[in-house]
């Protein structure tokens, strides 16, 4: 098996440092990471200006650019074969609710799965991040029960896994995604020029939290898969939408 692995937080991050050591156990592995933190990125392309591939000594490549051109450009012109699999991770922090939508780790997995490749996206939900084995086992759990499998298509799963010892987690989950309250607001501040900057506010609380989805699983110290779709349709509006602009 093939397996091609990104991240969000640089190619110098230790989760992704764990994860690729534990998919080399198991599988051909290549790793293609962006060369600095992209947090954040969600699933933007560079498109004003060319693109760097360069090789650590390690043999990891990095790329000027975010998650999602990292897959691109592997999978469209770095490799001379398809990966069997994309695997983004391990986030250091959580991908639940509407984190997903902002995340480059779910994004860099999901431009695998736009190019045909099944892909998981594995986060570290704790502060601390003192346990990135655990996930990093889980995720060569999760690679080996799908090589274990036949599948008519490609998937994209969202994976959350609390930060604990792997011993103490309670088992796995299938989940929908929760729903967090408004953000807090925005911090504003000073730089040393005197200018006045403006800092992001943090996620807000869970709202959405309930038996079945992401938050809750996590909290129980279950590892959280959930299945994600691309498809932003709202088709309970299409009649309505037709009527109004007949």
């Amino acid at each position: 098996m093939r397996i091609l692995i990104s991240n969000d937080d640089g190619y110098f991050a230790p989760g992704l440092a764990c994860l690729a050591t534990h998919l080399a156990k198991i599988a051909e592995v290549v790793v293609v990471a962006p060369e600095r933190d992209r947090s954040g990125a969600s699933n933007s392309l560079t498109l004003d200006r060319p693109l760097r591939l360069r090789q650590t000594p390690g043999g990891y490549h990095y790329v000027n650019g975010t998650p999602t051109d990292c897959v691109h450009l592997a999978v469209t012109g770095m490799l001379e074969v398809q990966p069997d699999l994309v695997v983004s991770g391990i986030n250091s922090g959580a991908n639940m609710g509407d984190d997903t939508i902002y995340s480059g780790t779910v994004a860099a997995a999901t431009e695998g799965f736009l190019l045909g490749i099944p892909a998981i996206a594995i986060s570290l939900v704790g502060k601390e991040f003192r346990h990135f084995e655990t996930a990093g086992r889980v995720a060569r759990e999760l690679v080996q029960r799908f090589a274990g499998q036949s599948h008519t298509q490609p998937w994209l799963l969202n994976v959350n896994v609390p930060d604990i010892p792997y011993e103490s987690l309670q088992g796995m989950e299938v989940t929908r995604l929760g729903k967090r309250h408004k953000a807090e607001p925005v911090i504003k501040a000073s730089n040393p020029h005197g200018e006045t900057v403006y800092w992001v506010g943090a996620a807000g609380q869970a709202q959405d939290a309930g038996e079945g989805t992401d938050f809750h699983a996590v909290a129980q110290q279950r590892i959280s898969v959930t299945p994600l779709q691309i498809d932003l349709t709202q088709f309970s509006q299409l009649d309505a939408v037709r009527r109004w602009l007949s």
